[in-house]
Parts: C-alpha cells; structure tokens; sequence
C-alpha cells in the first residue's frame, strides 16, 4: 500500500487498520484479513452493508481521486468469513460470575454484549420490540440490509451464550428499579429514539406520520407479520420532509409500494458536487450524495421551509410551503429568511417526517433510573461510560445522539471495557480511543 500515512485509521471510528486487511487480501490471504478487521470490529456484515464510510473520504486517493472501496472490501471479507465458516461462535472459556443486562439490541447494544460475554460475564440483552437488532431489523429497509444478516449474527451471540429477551420494555412493562436488584451491572444502549416532530397547523391530519412510524410497519410485514392499519404509499402522492439517510430509506419504500409521484424536501440548501475550500480533505466532504434510493426516482428540493399541511375531511391533501435564503451573519453563523412572494402548495395523501431525533425517550427508564443528562438531553457519562447512577452505564446514540452505525459499535466496545473494569477491577477488553 504506497499510502504512506494512512489517514483512514483517522476517519474510523473504530480504529480498523485498513492497509493490513487490504494488504492480505492483495496477498490472497483472506481468513488472515478476517483476523485483522475482526480484532476491531465485532461486526463487519453491517458496517460492510450500511455504514457511509468515512474510511474512504479519508483515503489518501480521495485528495485528487477515487479512494479504495474499503466498505465493499470490508463486506467481501466478512462474506467469506461466513461462507467458509471461519465465523463461528467464540463463547468464553470461563464464567465471572456477574450478571450484566444490556438494554436495547442496536449495533451499540449488540457490541456490548458480545464484548462483555467474550469477558466472561453473563449477558442478558433486553428489547421492547418484538425481535433484535433495534433499527438494524426494523429501521433500515431491505434493500439496504438483509434481516437475514442480522439473524445469522444473533444466533450466532446465542451459541456463545448471550441470553435475548423480546417484549420488555424497560420502564413500562418491566420497572427500571428491578434490574438494579437483579444484575451486577446494567448498559443503557437504548437509542436516539425522539423524533424531530413539525409543530405547524394540520400536522394532527390523517396520513401525516413520522419516518418511524412508517419504516418498521413495512419490514415487520416482510418478516410475515401481520400490520394493522398499515401506512402505505401505493398509489398516493408522498412527500418527504428531511433529505438525509432517513428520508432516503422513505423515498426507496415508497417506490416499493407503488406511489404515484414522490417529492422529497430539504429545509437546507443543495450541497455542492464537489469539496468546498473550507472543508478539505482528509475531512469529512460536505457535498451532494446520491443512494441508490434517489437513482430510482422521485423530484428531491431544497431550501424549503413548510408552513402548514391542508386537508379534506380530517385527511391530508396538500402541504404548503415557502421558500428560503441562507445567508451567514456577521458571526459566521447561518440565518434562514424567507424569499417574499415564493409560497407554493403541493398535493400530498401521504406526508412522511424524516427531520432526524433529537435524544433519548426521557420518560420510562431513564426517569425512573434518574440518570443524569447533559445540555443536548442525551445520558451523560464519565471517561468509563458510566452515568451518574453507580453500575448504570451507557453508550451509542443514547449518549452520542443520532449517529452513525459504525460509531454505535465503537461506543458499544468502549461501554463494554467500561464495564468490566467497574466488575473486576482491571480490563483487557480493547479501548476504542475514537470513542472516548
């Protein structure tokens, strides 16, 4: 590799070590760059899959051309690893004793517990929902990732001995109290959960929903579910406030159902094709990313601020909206003005809000276990994860905010070393320093 400094360890948040990997698999040793990309990455089947790789925009090529694929080098590997059946359960050779519950089946959550079982403690993971793997299994579409992916792993953390409960909702239908008497220690990995709403009038009209309520429905029924009042496109006019990956993942399942027409609106402007001088390699680029969803249609705007949604018999018809100018003060900072005489309407059946979360549910568990937060309403936590309540600790989204999967699996890791430190005294669980 003639990369010299590799500046995608800096862009990883887990830390792989990139050019070892791709030099094995130049070499044609492929269960020797398993070895090397699982030493820092519990699962590399999803960030191969799902993760926008901010590896590659920090590849030494990116400064003037095409950087090395390492996400799809990174699927290819774990693939065969699986294929060849070099992934196998690796269940710990002795028991500590301790008992750890982990609340929530995330990336995050499922990091943790396989780290800590693989440290020898008895690991319980708990999920409100009716199957694990958190938005990995019923908030990314199929066409992104394939549940089977997610099944396979987890029935492969249960050979090692990681117990999954389903239905228990910690905080509602199990009291958040009641795992302080029953585990030895006890990790948060709940999630980013509380959705950005639009508080503007005839948002309480019928076909207006959150990403969230509308993305899960479709994958319980690909499971074989059976989804009452189902929210489908199929036939309707949609239109998708929020243009990040979330409303992508609306846009593609949309399509899937049958929609008629599909407008997705941004309230910022169009990002450029190209690196701006203030955002320079090896930085993450700020510029206009199209998926695969986008490649299959629909009309995508910017610089549009809706004002209120009308209807007809208490269903949505149309959404009305205004134009926007962004423009930065005298501090630098970005100001929003509306463009006189720019109003339009657009007709809507089905209105989809994928405007990003905004922090954990406060409400149920975190409430009851009176955890501490910070300023932006996420868990707050010290250099080992844990919050201000002794054994309580937490990680991913929950205490990052919204984020990224490869960054869920990074804080999972470091919760877990966190947590047996606190169990034992010492660690010899690996620590992810871009977590920390």
């Amino acid at each position: 590799m003639d990369c010299a400094v590799p500046f995608c360890h800096m862009g990883c948040p887990l830390g792989n070590v990139i050019p070892d990997f791709n030099h094995q698999v130049y070499l044609g040793n492929w269960q020797a760059a398993l070895d090397v990309l699982l030493s820092t990455n519990n699962f590399p089947e999803f960030t191969g899959r799902i993760c926008p790789a901010p590896c590659e925009a920090s590849c030494v090529l990116s400064i003037n051309a095409d950087p090395v694929t390492i996400e799809y080098i990174e699927k290819e590997i774990s693939d065969r690893g699986f294929e060849q059946g070099w992934i196998k359960p690796m269940p710990p050779a002795t028991r500590s004793g301790k008992k750890v519950a982990v609340v929530g089946s995330g990336p995050a959550g499922l990091a943790t517990a396989q780290q800590l079982n693989r440290a020898g403690h008895q690991v319980t993971v708990l999920e409100r929902a009716n199957h694990i793997g958190g938005l990995l299994m019923l908030g990314i579409p199929d066409f992104k990732l394939e549940k089977s992916v997610v099944t396979r792993r987890v029935q492969l953390m249960q050979e090692e001995g990681i117990e999954f409960r389903t239905g228990v909702h910690v905080g509602v239908n199990h009291p958040a109290e009641q795992l302080l008497q029953e585990y030895d220690a006890i990790c948060l990995a709940g999630g980013s959960t509380q959705a950005r709403d639009l508080n503007v009038p005839g948002r309480e009209l019928d076909g207006v929903h959150l990403a969230m309520e509308y993305l899960p429905q479709q994958n319980r029924e690909l499971i074989g579910e059976t989804v009452p009042d189902r929210i489908s496109a199929d036939g309707k006019r949609v239109v998708i406030l929020g243009g990040g990956d979330t409303g992508a993942d609306c846009l593609g399942t949309a399509h899937r159902q049958g929609a008629e027409i599909v407008r997705q609106f941004e309230l910022l402007s169009e990002p450029p094709t190209e690196r701006n001088d203030d955002n320079p390699w090896p930085l993450w680029p700020m510029v206009l990313r199209t998926s695969g969803a986008h490649e299959e249609g629909g009309i995508r705007d910017y610089n549009i601020l809706t004002k209120s949604f009308g209807g007809d018999g208490g269903q949505v018809k149309t959404i009305n909206a205004v134009r926007v100018d962004w423009s930065k003060d005298e501090d630098g900072r970005f100001q929003m003005s509306e463009v006189p005489n720019s109003e339009f309407s657009v007709d809507a059946d089905l209105v989809l809000l994928a405007m990003g979360f905004l922090h954990p549910e406060h409400d149920g568990m975190l409430e009851q276990l009176g955890v501490e937060l910070d300023g932006r309403g996420n868990v707050q936590v010290d250099a080992n994860k844990m919050t201000s309540v002794p054994g309580v600790f937490a990680g991913g989204d929950m205490v990052r905010g919204q984020s990224l999967v490869v960054w869920a699996i990074a804080e999972g890791r470091d919760v877990a070393r966190g947590v047996d430190a606190y169990l034992t005294g010492s660690s010899r669980l690996p620590r992810t320093e871009a977590a920390t």
